[in-house]
């Protein structure tokens, strides 16, 4: 039992928790199976809970064991990630207890969707993640770093892994935020194979940290056989990181967007960060233009008063103005006022509509070139028009079938 605990106690219990459980494993070689399970919803179903502990300790060939679960309401998932994050502190286990994953869990998502708004959940509170879908953010990010306490990050691998899989987060973009490179590698075992569409890298300061994450999760599919599209999203945080900006945002093709954090930003240069952003400007900037030059999504850094929501629109005007196609949000209140204020505006829908319009003029009279009024459009001129049209249609501003009342006018 080398590296092995005699005893280990994992999740969390109390007055104030909801939709989670305590685990309190200890080994013993002899004396069976010593299972003591308490939970509030014992009557409804305690017997369902008490075979999905012996269905693990079956799965893991554990004969001999003391197990005691205090539950508050935690759903199968969650029993499961706690159960086995603990055993394998106790006991020799390599195998992974998983539920069936959920059909629209496995769906891909694509390099040019909107990223208005990310919601950040904490990766070892489940009672935060089981409804955030229905907030209708872009995406939520499982958070394995910043969010979740040094002596909880074991336990909050399983949580997200499981999450990944057993969470209807309907249609929403499933993200995780590894901890930083190099710990952050050891969590992508956890995710690579079970349906992350995005992975954020915090604190990132070079292009190297890049590949070191692709190499990884190119080691992790061809181990497992399971290959799909995993984007990345490099969160710059740091003076060197704004200085190795566009260095950052090119390194790879799955590179998607990338994001600044101006809680640690404005730390490393020594200033506290204001809601007028002047301290910020240059960064902020900065990160914005290298984005363009690689052709990826700028993402802004998340709004910390979210109490206050006149301020957070003026700070998305701010961040639209200066050039950001989103923002990160750490209270579902804030998502709607994101997209609000992140939306095209009447003059950007009208020149999409008529770059579309005249791109469809082109394409059916069989020209090469496509050109409106005095100036030539180009592929990435046309799909920026399809993805202003797109997000005007997702967010109610004008209808599918535009282009008929628009060819009326």
């Amino acid at each position: 039992m080398e590296n092995l605990e005699q005893k280990c106690v994992l999740g969390n219990f109390g007055d104030k928790v909801r939709s989670d459980c305590r685990v309190e494993v200890e080994y013993t070689s002899q004396g069976g199976r010593q299972l003591d399970i308490k939970s509030k919803v014992a009557v409804m179903y305690g017997e369902s809970i008490l075979k999905l502990v012996q269905d693990i300790l079956d799965h893991f060939l554990i004969s001999d064991i003391k197990l005691k679960l205090e539950d508050a309401g935690a759903l199968p998932w969650v029993i499961a990630a706690r159960i086995e994050a603990a055993i394998k502190r106790v006991y020799d286990v390599k195998a992974e207890f998983l539920l069936p994953v959920l059909p629209q869990n496995k769906l891909e998502s694509s390099k040019e969707r909107s990223r208005f708004s990310r919601l950040y959940l904490p990766g070892n509170t489940p009672s935060m993640m089981i409804n955030a879908g229905l907030h209708k953010p872009d995406g939520v990010i499982l958070d394995l770093e910043d969010a979740v306490a040094p002596e909880k990050k074991y336990e909050a691998r399983f949580i997200v892994r499981n999450a990944l899989r057993n969470v209807d987060f309907y249609q929403t973009e499933r993200m995780v935020r590894i901890n930083q490179i190099p710990a952050g590698l050891h969590d992508l075992e956890f995710i690579v194979s079970h349906h992350v569409n995005l992975i954020l890298i915090p604190k990132c300061e070079s292009a190297l940290q890049i590949r070191e994450v692709n190499n990884k999760i190119n080691a992790l599919q061809q181990q497992t056989g399971f290959k799909y599209a995993i984007w990345l999203m490099p969160i710059v945080e740091s003076a060197l990181g704004v200085i190795k900006a566009y260095e950052i945002a090119s390194a790879s093709p799955n590179v998607v967007a990338m994001a600044i954090g101006l809680e640690d930003y404005t730390a490393d240069i020594g200033t506290l960060r204001t809601e007028e952003g002047t301290e910020s400007f240059y960064a902020r900037s900065a990160v914005v233009n290298a984005c363009r030059a690689a052709g990826i999504q700028p993402i802004d850094s998340v709004f910390s008063d979210v109490s206050d929501m006149e301020a957070l629109a003026r700070n998305v005007q701010q961040s639209k103005r200066l050039g950001f196609d989103g923002m990160g949000c750490i209270h579902p209140r804030q998502i709607e006022v994101i997209h609000q204020n992140y939306a095209p505006e009447s003059k950007e829908i009208l020149k999409a509509q008529r770059i579309i319009m005249a791109f469809d003029l082109a394409i059916s009279q069989g020209h090469g070139v496509v050109s409106l009024g005095t100036k030539m459009i180009d592929a990435p001129v046309v799909k920026r028009a399809q993805n202003t049209l797109q997000t005007a249609i997702k967010l109610g501003v004008i209808s599918e079938n535009w282009k008929t009342t628009f060819e009326q006018n």
